[in-house]
């Protein structure tokens, strides 16, 4: 295992230890190594390492989470985002990486286990497990589809109680609509010098009318001439951070679509979206009279009934 805590070591279970298991080594640590019962002066510290260690074991998101990361990054397996591959790319602890995690928006330590019921016998009510950490918060954030390809920056202002602050924090390239990053110690300031909470960015892109996005995946509509899509062509379209080339097979009708992969949205850690065109045909407004004489003797000649009749 890379350098880091063994939550398993700290409990003293095995890996493959069951949600039982783990409650009851949690149980029977706590009582020994509580503060109000220990007189061992490192007893809050173990206490505090065993608490962790059972927030983390306890939940099965986030254990198996430390399970897939902790052997490769050691104790930065939390700052990763929760797709992130050790095998296709080393871990960076970079600035962002410090402090720009991608989570589900649901912060890890907490519990469902009723920490009353556990030490209420025991210390007359009294509920400690370390100092408590301050109040995450939320804001959102609004950026373009392009922004979204590439990665941006916002300032961010929070004037919420104990909480004034100013900071940029940079946007990765990759995120999708309604993604939260996570920014450790950013939220509400802990009580009596206690870590503050985590402050959690929600991504919005607004919206552009070239394009229709669907998680990574973006949809824009091409017009093509009726020529184009009975004899096939090749035609540049737009892309939120350029155009390209697209090829249109002969004999193309409207509302057929063209996958471009990997043209969508990029992915951080993995295969990035497609850019899917749906072909519009369109025909002229107006016809010049060389036109309309094609026009005719392209009625006249061809058999083609688009409606099925006779």
């Amino acid at each position: 295992m890379a350098k880091g805590k063994d939550f398993y070591q700290v409990l003293g279970i095995s890996k493959t230890a069951d949600a039982k298991e783990i409650q009851s080594a949690y149980r029977k640590l706590a009582r020994k190594h509580h503060p109000d019962l220990s007189k061992d002066p490192g007893a809050e510290d173990r206490f505090k390492q065993i608490s962790e260690a059972y927030d983390v074991l306890s939940d099965p998101k986030s254990r198996a989470k430390y399970d897939r990361l902790s052997p490769h990054i050691g104790d930065d397996w939390d700052k990763a985002p929760d797709d992130f591959d050790p095998r296709a790319r080393p871990w960076s602890s970079g600035e962002g990486a410090q402090w720009t995690t991608w989570e589900d928006g649901v912060p890890f330590g907490d519990t469902d286990f009723p920490l009353g019921d556990l030490f209420g016998g025991i210390f007359g009510g009294r509920q400690q497990r370390g100092s408590k950490q301050g109040t995450d918060q939320q804001t959102q954030v609004e950026i373009s589809l392009a922004e979204a390809y590439s990665g941006t920056s916002r300032r961010i202002s929070l004037n919420g109680p104990g909480t004034g602050q100013s900071f940029t924090a940079k946007i990765p390239a990759g995120v999708t609509d309604g993604q939260k990053i996570r920014l450790s110690g950013k939220g509400s300031p802990g009580p009596r010098g206690a870590p503050a909470g985590d402050l959690y960015l929600i991504m919005h892109i607004l919206p552009d009318p070239r394009f229709t996005v669907q998680g990574r995946n973006i949809l824009a509509k091409i017009d093509v001439a009726p020529w184009e899509a009975a004899l096939g062509s090749a035609v540049s379209i737009p892309t939120p951070n350029g155009s390209t080339k697209i090829k249109i097979p002969a004999g193309s009708s409207s509302g057929r679509k063209l996958r471009i992969a990997g043209q969508g949205i990029p992915n951080p850690s993995g295969s990035a979206g497609d850019l899917m065109a749906e072909i519009r045909i369109v025909v002229p407004q107006q016809l010049n009279d060389e036109e309309r004489t094609l026009f005719e003797q392209l009625a006249s000649a061809s058999r083609f009934t688009p409606r099925g009749e006779s």
